[in-house]
């Protein structure tokens, strides 16, 4: 066996034992707490919420705020008008009806003739 080979080998040993280690170090399932889940995780949250919030297309209640404030007044308005809308269907839904009833009227005065 030349150096060269020894030395290959040892490299390849060196990288196998590496990786079983890791494997055998991961697998056990000990986590390590220096501090709670939560703190690490709302750390997390503040560095990126800017950047989620873009991400996401989502607005901040500011801006929610500012956009209900500025449209409430023409939701107020569409409010009523849908509410007119309805009485106004309620009313031509009578209206068809009492047409039906006359035209059916016609029809059987012209049918018995």
């Amino acid at each position: 066996m030349t150096p060269l080979e020894a030395a290959l080998l040892v490299i390849v040993v060196a990288i196998l034992l590496f990786v079983i280690y890791y494997y055998w170090k991961g697998a056990k399932g000990e986590v390590s707490l220096a501090r709670p889940v939560e703190s690490r995780v709302d750390e997390y949250l503040d560095r990126r919420f800017e950047l989620m919030i873009e991400e996401w297309s989502l607005i901040s209640r500011a801006r929610l705020q500012s956009f209900k404030n500025s449209k409430e007044s023409t939701l107020a308005a569409s409010e009523g008008k849908m509410e007119s809308l309805w009485e106004f269907r309620k009313n031509m839904a009578g209206n068809l009806n009492q047409l039906e009833e006359r035209l059916n009227a016609l029809e059987k005065q012209t049918g018995q003739k």
